[in-house]
């Protein structure tokens, strides 16, 4: 089924690092907010880095990703996706990285989170930022072979 993305960028203009996913699950889209799915760890990542409480709110969450100049965004605008499925993912539809970095220029480095991220940053969008770029680890629960802590480590490269 051919899927568009549902709701906007998540991004201001004191954004300094913006993190890109592939494409929303079926509860973020239900949600209308990144990292939605219960099990998705992202958000309890970052707040083990940063020493706060864990978001759970979509609004608790704007304001942690807020204070701390974080970008949500994913590579992908539109596709054609089963479920939420990363293998499933065809015919696809880049985001504007260029606009997007032209409109935010404060944004000093790009993460990539899990291996279709990736796939397609890599394939769609490389050749296009002339910034940092790090690849991370899915916080998916169908990543389970990393724990908490295991990411916790990786994803601190982003802030280092």
């Amino acid at each position: 089924m051919k899927v568009s993305h549902s709701f906007p960028i998540f991004i201001n203009d004191d954004s300094k690092i913006l993190i890109l996913g592939s494409f929303p699950s079926v509860k973020s889209r239900e949600l209308g907010f990144y990292y939605s799915h219960p099990r998705n760890r992202f958000f309890l990542v970052l707040s083990n880095i940063f020493n706060e409480k864990c978001p759970v709110s979509i609004d608790e969450r704007k304001e942690f990703l807020k204070k701390y100049n974080i970008a949500l965004y994913d590579v992908i605008e539109e596709c054609e996706i089963h479920a939420s499925s990363d293998s499933s993912i065809k015919n696809v539809k880049p985001i504007d990285i260029k606009s997007i970095l032209r409109t935010y220029p404060n944004i000093e480095c790009i993460g990539i989170t899990g291996g279709k991220a990736k796939e397609l940053f890599d394939r769609y969008l490389k050749d296009k930022v002339d910034i940092e770029v790090k690849y991370l680890p899915s916080t998916s629960p169908a990543n389970a072979r990393m724990k908490v802590d295991d990411l916790v480590k990786e994803y601190k490269a982003l802030f280092d």
